[in-house]
């Protein structure tokens, strides 16, 4: 499982781009400027077809500025190394979840006055979920990017010989979801050799919570991993691991699937269902002819549609040497227009490369007016229904997300809930024991940063 999770940071990380002390900064930008000078920017690793239209756009938006781009990836070390020497970039890209933890360390500048200058308004331009997720302390401290909704890719030959139906796969349902996923589950030698439904119970755990009822973060940022509702979706998780044999049967298996290869799971029906984020959908396409995959969305507790917000943004750190520019680039790279020019390439090379069997995906930008488009004039997998299923669902599922909250202490809380949720699994340790020695350090943590 957690070479899982970091396959899954690499890819999403490819993606990007592609398919306090902070506010004594902002008083020195003037983000009215018009821009102009030298903008370096970093994090812009392996930009694709998509990626590079959304450069080309804003490049030629702001023609009197040079930019220069740092194009590997973000490094946490790095970041803090760069911001005690005084010499970072302009902007960096860096996932929503961290976007808090550095404002409150007063490495960012707020960008409520950077939206004003040039006539943008968050909760226009983007969901509401996805603006929440880089919210913090009434102030808005980066320029998002991207929204990759999870939700339950299934593999329809497996589910059809076990039978089990979509209905089957139901999370407001748990008894009936662990039935179908024992009932999906296959031994040989004694060993598991088929997972009937993986639900990335580790990477995934804070979603989980979400869709209990419960939640990581309250309001302010302060960790709540303890809450009783939390304590339930982690049973839960548990009793779901061992209807299939056990977390550390399951995640040997999971840990050796070719998630991105030939032999991917839905190919060789090693999996009967999974949590899988909207980008997988055009890892399988090259496979279209080789799977049967349809889905479902997730369900919170009381039978609504639910899924978490997810993805990266830009960032403007408190010594950005050219704020007014790097407002204005970030803003043109998630313009409608830069989404649309992003789009038209993908449209283009799937077309030009055969392999995608005139499937395209789509883009999930993080914004609803660039999403409709997309749907409606790029989107579809004609001679493919479950292809178009899947792609429909996650643009169905989009608008349901929720975000899961930000906090100056996030990257603490999500360390102590990953290490929670291995004990839990594992059996090492209760869901309650475990959940409520991690809200102890996470407190410690929180209390710490809410204190410098």
């Amino acid at each position: 499982m957690r070479a899982r999770a970091g396959a899954a940071g690499a890819i999403a990380a490819a993606l990007l781009l592609t398919g306090c002390g902070g506010a004594a900064g902002n008083a020195e930008a003037d983000f009215e400027a018009d821009p102009t000078g030298a903008l370096s920017g970093w994090g812009f690793e392996n930009t694709d077809d998509v990626g590079q239209a959304r450069l080309d756009h804003a490049a030629a938006q702001l023609e009197g500025v040079e930019i220069t781009l740092d194009q590997t990836a973000f490094d946490a070390q790095k970041f803090t190394t760069l911001a005690a020497s005084g010499s970072m970039p302009d902007v960096v890209q860096i996932d929503r979840q961290f976007v808090a933890t550095y404002a409150a360390q007063g490495l960012l500048m707020p960008l409520d006055a950077c939206f004003a200058a040039n006539d943008v308004d968050p909760q226009q331009r983007w969901y509401p979920q996805v603006v929440q997720d880089v919210t913090w302390e009434d102030q808005v401290w980066a320029v998002p990017q991207f929204y990759q909704p999870p939700l339950i890719l299934t593999n329809a030959r497996v589910m059809e010989e076990a039978g089990v139906s979509a209905e089957d796969l139901d999370p407001s349902d748990p008894v009936g979801l662990i039935d179908a996923a024992e009932a999906m589950t296959a031994t040989e030698g004694g060993s598991i050799s088929r997972v009937g439904f993986d639900p990335q119970g580790v990477s995934k755990a804070a979603m989980w919570m979400l869709s209990f009822g419960g939640g990581i973060v309250d309001e302010s940022g302060a960790p709540t991993l303890d809450r009783a509702e939390n304590v339930e979706a982690a049973e839960f998780l548990q009793q779901l691991y061992d209807a299939q044999g056990g977390f550390a049967e399951v995640s040997s298996l999971v840990d050796s699937f070719d998630i991105f290869g030939d032999e991917n799971p839905y190919v060789t029906d090693q999996v009967g269902a999974a949590v899988f984020d909207q980008w997988y959908v055009n890892v399988l396409t090259p496979y279209a002819e080789q799977v049967e995959i349809g889905a479902v969305p997730l369900r919170d507790q009381e039978g609504e549609d639910f899924t978490a917000a997810g993805g990266s943004s830009f960032v403007i750190p408190a010594g950005a040497a050219n704020p007014s520019a790097a407002c204005a680039w970030a803003l043109q790279l998630t313009s409608p227009e830069a989404w649309q020019a992003a789009a038209e390439a993908r449209a283009t090379t799937t077309e030009e490369e055969p392999e995608r069997l005139g499937i395209n995906a789509g883009l999930f930008t993080g914004s609803p007016e660039s999403d409709t488009a997309i749907r409606e004039n790029f989107a579809s997998a004609e001679g493919f229904p479950g292809f178009q299923g899947a792609i429909d669902a996650y643009y169905d599922v989009a608008a349901e997300g929720t975000s899961l909250g930000g906090s100056p202490a996030g990257q603490q809380i999500q360390t102590e809930l990953q290490n929670a949720m291995q004990s839990i699994l594992l059996g090492d340790s209760s869901a309650e024991d475990a959940l409520a020695a991690a809200q102890e350090a996470a407190q410690r943590a929180y209390d710490q940063v809410s204190t410098e």
